[in-house]
């Protein structure tokens, strides 16, 4: 697998979900069973692929997270319903032992939203831009290690486990303090004293 890319649990079907938009599924084929439950055990998301009537699974998909079980039946077959998250493309798709999965690249636009708001609260408290080549290596750990946050969000960040969401809940942290830093003058005046930005 490439540095860049990971891996995700990949579910074909003839719709397509897009970013915070609701879908109801009926989970039936046994693969597609176990790789709900999996996702569910593990509070995870899985890639939904869009397969055409031509029977064309399209390269960009979005990840989507089960919001809701609506029913079990005793057969194992579940009533469901997921939200949208992040858009992907998929760089390779093959058979897992248990479910369908691939190899895909997290669109870049959570990421690049991201950096632009650290970027943002760094001018704001600092007066200067962070190094803009040192801020495009960093990954959500590199950044959130840079900036003074609530533990309870710290804590959240560690236990996600998939890079576009530690990226897309750390933008919106930091698009917060940014919005705070710009209602008080009083916080931009304090000192960065040990190579963090210090928010309270």
């Amino acid at each position: 697998m490439a540095d860049d890319g990971l891996e995700l649990p990949i579910f074909e079907l003839p719709v397509v979900i897009l970013p915070g938009e609701l879908l109801p599924l009926h989970i039936f084929e046994e693969r597609y069973q176990r790789m709900i439950g999996h996702c569910l055990d593990a509070a995870e998301p899985f890639g939904i692929v869009f397969r055409d009537d031509d029977g064309t699974a399209h390269r960009i998909g979005c990840t989507a997270r089960v919001t809701e079980v609506l029913e079990r039946f005793d057969d194992g077959r579940m009533n469901i319903v997921v939200t949208g998250e992040q858009p992907f493309r998929v760089l390779e798709r093959f058979e897992g032992a248990d479910y369908p999965e691939g190899e895909i690249e997290p669109d870049a636009e959570a990421a690049d939203s991201t950096r632009s708001a650290f970027a943002e609260l760094v001018r704001r408290v600092s007066g200067e831009a962070p190094d803009a080549t040192e801020l495009e290596a960093e990954d959500s750990y590199g950044i959130a290690a840079r900036v003074e946050l609530p533990a309870e969000t710290k804590q959240i960040l560690l236990e996600l486990r998939s890079e576009p969401e530690r990226m897309r809940t750390l933008g919106e942290a930091l698009r917060a303090l940014v919005a705070t830093v710009a209602r008080s003058r009083e916080i931009a005046e304090r000192a960065k004293m040990n190579g963090k930005v210090i928010v309270s």
